[in-house]
């Protein structure tokens, strides 16, 4: 097969953007989700990226995003601050958390941000390097309150989201940066899988009946993603889900209470600044010993070298700003369709296929 064009992450940032702008966002929300879901795509996190800005699109257009305003503050008490997002496009609204949590974080050293009814707010790892790159620690919990997808451990039916948390680390090089869920697979990962015809390489999800599967197909027929640990340790992922849903769904105040519908998302974003403890020195000595730890140690038969959370996604993302960014068929065909539709003029590749 021929290889797929590559495109230079500004243009494709550029293009994302005017199609946001084109389905209504204004320019700062068109620019917060543009760059999100780009860097995304260039951490290679390909679930989370482009692919879904057509969804982005529609619900911008059926009234499923809300396209302007600002979000409600519940409370606010210099430390802690509590939104009701009101369906505003979830990126902006983590930047826009960010940007306080970075500015009071100086002050109080922790500032923590709850925000209730956002829409989804993508791959949660593409945020973290805002943090990092100010030498602070940043902490990043998502839920979807109106998914129930994850079957509590010992259970069949589905109660639970993937409840993913993300995590910057500093250290004195590269930061490490975590991102994983308190399910063993993802919806959206079950939704790639199932229009390429392909199946999982364990028994990450299970049937209406409880049968571990292979098959993303069941979780149209009843069946349930389990939890992190699986039928074996699936108390672990059960136990980080309901942490998860307090700090996310109990603090904003937002959640499975109410019953809601559509793409919603309930945020807790936790940043710190080292130095209002032992200090960013003393901070980034210790994690650099432990990184540094981590990489020596022996590789058991079959694995080259022992990496950090990040690495290769930070490799990946120097790659692509030198080579560009190659796109597949599938999300380039989605990008396509709501080009046409919209009437935006798709990116210059940097070098055709083939």
């Amino acid at each position: 097969m021929p290889d797929p064009a590559r495109h230079h992450p500004e243009r494709l940032i550029a293009f994302a953007e005017a199609l946001c702008r084109a389905a209504g966002l204004d320019a700062p929300k068109a620019a917060a989700v543009a760059k999100t879901l780009v860097e995304s795509d260039l951490l290679g996190h390909v679930t989370h990226g482009l692919a879904l800005l057509p969804r982005y699109l529609d619900d911008a257009l059926s009234g499923g995003m809300t396209r302007e305003g600002e979000p409600e503050v519940v409370r606010d008490r210099g430390a802690c601050l509590t939104w009701n997002g009101r369906r505003l496009p979830g990126p902006w609204l983590v930047h826009k958390a960010l940007d306080i949590a970075l500015e009071r974080v100086a002050t109080y050293g922790t500032c923590s941000v709850a925000i209730g009814d956002s829409h989804h707010i993508g791959c949660l790892a593409a945020y973290l390097t805002r943090a990092t790159d100010r030498g602070c620690m940043a902490v990043l919990s998502s839920s979807a309150s109106a998914a129930a997808a994850v079957a509590p451990f010992g259970a069949i039916s589905g109660v639970l989201a993937p409840d993913p948390v993300a995590a910057g680390i500093p250290t004195e090089g590269d930061p490490i940066l975590m991102d994983v869920s308190a399910s063993i697979t993802t919806i959206n990962m079950a939704g790639q899988l199932q229009k390429a015809g392909a199946r999982y390489a364990h028994p990450w999800v299970q049937d209406a009946q409880g049968n571990p599967s292979t098959d993303p197909a069941v979780l149209t027929q009843g069946g349930t993603l389990l939890p992190a640990g699986g039928l074996d340790h699936g108390q672990k992922g059960y136990a980080w889900a309901l942490l998860n849903e307090a700090q996310t769904q109990g603090l904003s105040g937002y959640g499975r209470a109410d019953r809601p519908t559509g793409w919603t998302a309930s945020v807790l974003l936790q940043v710190y600044d080292p130095e209002a403890f032992a200090g960013l020195d003393a901070f980034r000595r210790q994690t650099t010993h432990t990184a540094e730890a981590c990489r020596a140690a022996t590789p058991r038969p079959g694995v080259a070298r022992v990496r950090l959370p990040g690495e290769s996604g930070l490799a990946h993302r120097r790659a692509a700003f030198r080579d560009g960014l190659a796109l597949s068929p599938a999300i380039l065909g989605g990008l396509q369709g709501a080009a046409a539709k919209l009437g935006v003029a798709l990116p210059e590749a940097m070098s055709p296929p083939g």
